[in-house]
């Protein structure tokens, strides 16, 4: 069942507490989507009507933690939000089998929010009881007994990614080994088997970013091959990052000291990636600004 992107897109999910809900906001929020976590049910139309006034989709997520939650309350809202010629109102609800759902409880070691002093299988079935009523009025129920992550985001991104989804965010870090990984990367690679330009004494007070250094590297035989291997790295893995949903990948590049090797190579992919016409960022970390 596509979206229909022609009117206002507001998804409503609701469903069972550790199923998934939360992950899917998430999701939601990476390809573009408003989202608005636990809303008073009160306040759900009048969000709905006022968010005609920007031009992100809105998803809000409603249960059993919501104020003046009730199952007849949220139909009469939901109810409400239907008769909206101007908006396409979706119900999404999550669910799971509650053996699933207490396993999730008790590895991750959280309360379920209807459990208090009980047992958690007691609080979820309270909520299953609770919500029951919302089950036969969804547009779509995600079942996620045995739906890895990965999977319930693809699903997510083939209904209702919107047309102008922002694509992949590429953040392009160089840095030096000697003062540690840079913690955020997602991908990282050693530029340390190009000849290094510091051993050079005329390019030793340069950094990547001179015209000497940059033909210094691009001699060395094993640059172009270097290269070459990162581009294909990059072509495989990049599609797969989108299709997933990513919302921003963060590579780094490395040399021994941050000033030479890395700049460049870093530089070099950048400019390659805009050419494929992505979204990139580039930062030195470790270089060393020079003394005028």
């Amino acid at each position: 069942m596509p979206h229909d992107f022609s009117k206002r897109p507001v998804l409503l999910i609701t469903g069972m507490s550790g199923s998934g809900r939360s992950f899917a906001l998430k999701a939601l929020e990476d390809m573009g989507y408003e989202t608005i976590d636990n809303l008073p049910l009160s306040l759900l139309e009048p969000v709905a009507h006022a968010h005609h006034k920007v031009s992100q989709p809105l998803a809000v997520s409603v249960d059993v933690r919501t104020r003046d939650f009730s199952s007849d309350n949220f139909l009469h809202e939901l109810e409400q939000l239907a008769k909206d010629p101007s908006l396409n109102t979706q119900l999404l609800y999550f669910d799971c089998d509650d053996d699933v759902l207490a396993r999730r409880y008790n590895e991750s070691r959280r309360l379920h929010p209807l459990a208090h002093e009980r047992p958690v299988i007691d609080g979820i079935r309270l909520e299953r009881h609770l919500i029951a009523p919302l089950r036969g009025y969804a547009d779509l129920v995600f079942d996620t007994s045995i739906l890895l992550p990965s999977d319930l985001r693809r699903q997510l991104r083939q209904y209702f990614l919107p047309r102008k989804a922002p694509s992949l965010s590429i953040f392009i870090t160089s840095f030096s080994f000697r003062q540690g990984l840079p913690r955020e990367a997602d991908m990282v690679f050693d530029a340390r088997l190009l000849k290094n330009p510091y051993y050079e004494e005329e390019l030793r007070i340069l950094s990547g970013e001179d015209p000497a250094v940059r033909e210094y590297i691009q001699r060395d035989k094993l640059f172009l091959p270097f290269i070459k291997s990162l581009k294909l790295l990059l072509s495989t893995s990049l599609p797969r990052f989108e299709e997933e949903g990513r919302g921003y990948l963060t590579l780094a590049v490395g040399c021994t000291g941050g000033q030479h090797r890395s700049v460049f190579v870093a530089k070099t992919l950048m400019e390659w990636l805009q050419e494929k016409k992505k979204q990139v960022k580039l930062r030195h970390r470790d270089l060393k600004k020079r003394k005028m």
